[in-house]
């Protein structure tokens, strides 16, 4: 049976960080030994990319079946683009509290783990987000009872998050590996031709300090 991947688009998604998943996976499912599905999905009909381009996900959040799914994937995006007034929103939050519910698998890039937060998932968790010097995002995130982690990305049993658009292949390694195995993981990012990270580079913090 096929695993699925519900792809949960905000307006105003940053491109690159659902790209990691759509690649990741599409490669797996197609090189892989086992279907993966995934299915891109918002709460309307026609999405606005950050950077200005449409994008017509799959379906809408309400015309599915949530529990058809074995994990969630949430990019982030920009506030000028209007991301958080969907990744904020209750019937956004309530697909993200949905999969938490059931112990599955919660993978997140960048400001994507303030919804996460927003949802209630992270309370007394492991986390991280995009951080900057003022660390505007740190505080947010500790103000949903996150414990914020300056690391590249940060796994804390089935919730995943990340801090930048550049972590999102990663993620989907992760979320990848999660689903099948290790070896699958290892198979399809040599297909790709994707570099293993150096260790110093998932340590590194954002914010280095004086």
């Amino acid at each position: 049976m096929a695993k699925r991947v519900l792809l949960l688009l905000a307006d105003g998604f940053e491109p690159l960080e659902a790209a990691g998943f759509t690649d990741v996976l599409g490669w797996a499912n197609i090189d892989g030994d086992e279907p993966i599905e995934l299915v891109s999905a918002g709460l309307r009909p026609l999405l606005r990319a950050t950077f200005g381009f449409s994008v017509v996900p799959d379906a809408l959040v309400s015309d599915l079946d949530l529990d058809s799914f074995d994990a969630l994937a949430v990019p982030g995006g920009f506030a000028g683009a209007g991301f958080y007034d969907d990744a904020l929103s209750e019937p956004f939050l309530a697909v993200i509290r949905h999969f938490e519910v059931r112990g599955k698998i919660i993978a997140s890039v960048c400001v994507a783990s303030l919804a996460l937060g927003a949802a209630g998932v992270l309370q007394g968790r492991r986390a991280t987000t995009y951080h900057q010097v003022g660390g505007q995002r740190k505080a947010q995130l500790e103000a949903y009872g996150a414990r914020f982690v300056d690391e590249s990305i940060v796994i804390d049993g089935k919730l995943v998050t990340s801090t930048g658009p550049g972590t999102a292949i990663e993620v989907a390694f992760v979320l990848l590996r999660e689903l099948t195995s290790r070896k699958l993981a290892d198979h399809i990012r040599a297909l790709m031709r994707v570099p293993r990270p150096e260790s110093t580079w998932q340590i590194a913090p954002q914010v280095p300090t004086a």
